[in-house]
């Protein structure tokens, strides 16, 4: 597990974010990221009006914010995202987000 300081940017839906990440010696990149074990409602569908929900409140919770990333592979899923939790302070993001029932567990 890889472990970096990041500002979160962008948030697309509850799932999905992206980053600029901080790698150490000046060197920051912007990525994006899936948030891991867990599946948002969509933004499209019928799950419209809960994907909103879902992303507004992420939204409020981290954007613009400084945030702890830890990713499980250094290497990208089929979307070209990298998997990952993120941590705001000591909370977990991905838990929160289900706790919160903006999100649910995912079953693999």
């Amino acid at each position: 597990m890889y472990e970096y300081r990041a500002k979160v940017i962008a948030i697309y839906d509850a799932d999905t974010l992206t980053a600029e990440v901080d790698l150490g010696f000046n060197i920051k990149i912007t990525e994006k990221f899936r948030l891991s074990g867990l599946n948002a409602p969509e933004l499209r569908g019928e799950e419209k009006d809960s994907g909103l929900i879902s992303r507004d409140k992420l939204r409020d919770k981290i954007l613009g914010k400084e945030v702890v990333i830890k990713t499980f592979k250094d290497s990208t899923e089929k979307y070209g995202r990298y998997i990952a939790e993120i941590y705001l302070e000591k909370e977990s993001i991905n838990e929160w987000l289900i706790t919160e029932g903006l999100a649910q567990r995912k079953k693999y």
